[in-house]
């Protein structure tokens, strides 16, 4: 019979389940919105649902190369994330904030 993950690493003594927490860690921290998806346990359908959209338009997304950031901040955020813009300079790193979301004196939101 199968076993579940989560139960089999809690079985591991608690070095080995840091050392896989961390390798877990590391290797999302560079994923294709596919993969990031896919390691999140969502299905294309259910991310569609959650943007009102159809499934193809998730696909699509997904194999695109270039994506305004206003839709990629929709897409994290049906995900459950948040959407930071990180510049690495040679001094360190900057947060774009120009990117983020702003409310209008009428409340809407605007990109």
């Amino acid at each position: 019979m199968a076993k579940n993950f989560a139960a089999l690493i809690n079985t591991m003594p608690a070095p080995r389940q840091a050392r896989i927490k961390a390798k877990a860690k590391a290797l999302l921290q560079g994923l294709a919105l596919s993969e990031l998806r896919e390691a999140l346990n969502l299905t294309q359908e259910e991310l569609a649902t959650t943007l009102k959209v159809k499934q193809a338009e998730i696909s699509k997304l997904e194999h695109r190369s270039d994506i305004y950031l206003s839709t990629l901040r929709r897409i994290i955020e049906a995900m459950g994330g948040t959407l930071e813009i990180v510049a690495r300079m040679p001094d360190g790193p900057v947060t774009i904030q120009m990117f983020r979301k702003v409310r209008s004196s009428r409340g809407v939101r605007t990109s």
